[in-house]
């Protein structure tokens, strides 16, 4: 399946001069849905990840179903103010500003195998401070999945040896 052709592309989107990679117009194509499931499913059924760490938002879309796909928790990695109890929070830089994300801090046991999955990797600001929050965690990361890499901004190259698994890559 050819999910680029399902993939929108929304000019100067959030600000001037950003491409957008508009992923709900996959989402929306059942097929193509279950298909993207499957593909991550079948690729990590058996690395014993015990969670899925899906970055606001759309990790969440991507992560949760594939946590019960494998058998896996899922940990939703936030804006800061938006979960309940005790978290441990980043600041990071994007490519058109700045933000913060934020986990619980009992959300991972030291040692355990966690996957992070987000929609999009591009400059790489957000999976590094994921990165992060999950080693001062005492994760253990087995990788990083997004469905969309921009290979272009070298986000990869700020992930300290994290493997990264791509669905669809544009130059």
């Amino acid at each position: 399946m050819d999910y680029k052709k399902l993939i929108r592309e929304v000019p100067d989107f959030p600000k001037p001069g950003i491409l957008f990679y508009d992923i709900t117009t996959l989402l929306k194509d059942a097929q193509a849905f279950r298909a993207i499931q499957d593909e991550l499913a079948n690729r990590y059924r058996d690395q014993r990840i015990a969670k899925v760490i899906g970055i606001e938002s759309r990790g969440f879309i991507l992560g949760s179903a594939l946590a019960y796909q494998i058998g896996a928790g899922f940990v939703p990695v936030r804006k800061p103010g938006k979960l309940p109890a005790d978290t441990f929070e980043v600041n990071y830089n994007l490519e058109y500003g700045s933000n913060s994300l934020a986990v619980h801090r009992d959300a991972i046991a030291m040692g355990e195998r966690v996957l992070i999955v987000d929609d999009l990797l591009a400059t790489g600001g957000t999976a590094a401070a994921t990165v992060w929050l999950i080693r001062q965690l005492g994760g253990e990361i087995v990788g990083l999945a997004v469905l969309v890499e921009l290979l272009g901004l070298k986000g990869r190259d700020k992930l300290d040896g994290c493997p990264v698994h791509s669905m669809i890559t544009y130059a």
